[in-house]
């Protein structure tokens, strides 16, 4: 064999065996990452097409083929509790049960939306009903707190209760005062390499909450109302601020989806899995959910994925 020829054979042996370890090398730890499904505003009732979107929902998650993680479940799960009868409220919730029993088997993280409160609206509530409020809604989502902390890996998830009973009537967007303190406490807890992400139903900062009524007020101002958004924004920017590795808000309750990146935090608003309650679209969104990646430098994508 000519000398050549012997160093070209060596050359090709020494890069088959180095392929291989570049080939089987682990992800950079930049780009490892946890991946969930962001399912809110289901609002499922009796009836053939809420209760077969929710099932079709569900399904089209596990049939996913990039699979997740895990859900969270961004509240408004059942139709109403807010006015319903306790009969018509417990149906509701034993609907979406069996659904989700038969359908997903994937942990579920939930959160309490508005129309998860029992009895609010009623005409005349029995305040003294044990299930009166969000105790119900708690029971029923398994939840050993309104409010709640979890991690995954170097990502920190803090999942609130963003809906409060105005006493002059409806609901406000806002966390209490138990709350506020709680999370300060927790924020402050959370390690510094850690990333944080915050679920809330009601969205803490959203466009779309200006575009819920699809139009302008007489004097063509656009209108945020107090149910629509958080009216404790202002109070919650200034605690963000203090916390570099806070990256993501998402949320619900609007129906409508944006993404809005403000002080190095993004704020995503993903629509709702029964779209116009179950009457096609709503504005120009179809039934939908979201699929994030969470990475573990910190950045994070979301795919708005149209299920029907």
């Amino acid at each position: 064999m000519k000398r050549k020829d012997f160093l070209k054979l060596g050359s090709a042996a020494a890069g088959l065996s180095i392929f291989p370890d570049i080939l089987s090398a682990k992800e950079p730890a930049s780009k490892r990452s946890l991946r969930f499904a962001f399912l809110t505003d289901i609002h499922v009732k009796p009836g053939s097409i809420p209760e077969e979107g929710m099932a079709k929902a569900l399904q089209h998650v596990r049939k996913l083929k990039k699979k997740v993680d895990f859900i969270i479940n961004g509240g408004d799960s059942i139709m109403d509790a807010l006015a319903a009868t306790k009969e018509s409220t417990q149906t509701q919730w034993n609907l979406f049960h069996k659904i989700m029993d038969q359908e997903n088997s994937l942990p579920v993280y939930p959160c309490i939306g508005n129309h998860d409160v029992y009895g609010w609206f009623q005409k005349s509530p029995d305040t003294t009903d044990p299930l009166y409020g969000k105790t119900w809604a708690v029971k029923e989502l398994k939840m050993t707190e309104r409010y709640y902390h979890f991690t995954k890996g170097i990502w920190d998830f803090i999942v609130l209760d963003s809906t409060q009973l105005n006493p002059a009537g409806g609901y406000i967007g806002k966390i209490d005062e138990e709350q506020l303190t709680w999370l300060k406490s927790k924020l402050a807890e959370i390690p510094s390499d850690h990333h944080i992400s915050i679920i809330s139903h009601i969205p803490i900062l959203s466009i779309c909450s200006g575009l819920f009524f699809n139009k302008t007020e007489p004097n063509g101002d656009l209108k945020i109302q107090r149910n629509l958004m958080h009216t404790d924004f202002l109070e919650l920017k200034k605690i963000f601020m203090q916390y570099p590795n806070l990256r993501s808000c998402l949320s619900g309750h609007i129906h409508l989806q944006d993404e809005v990146r403000y002080l190095d935090v993004s704020y995503y608003c993903n629509g709702a899995v029964s779209g116009g309650w179950w009457k096609g679209a709503y504005q120009e969104f179809k039934p939908a959910y979201a699929v994030f990646e969470f990475f573990n430098d910190g950045t994070c994508t979301r795919e708005m994925v149209n299920y029907e």
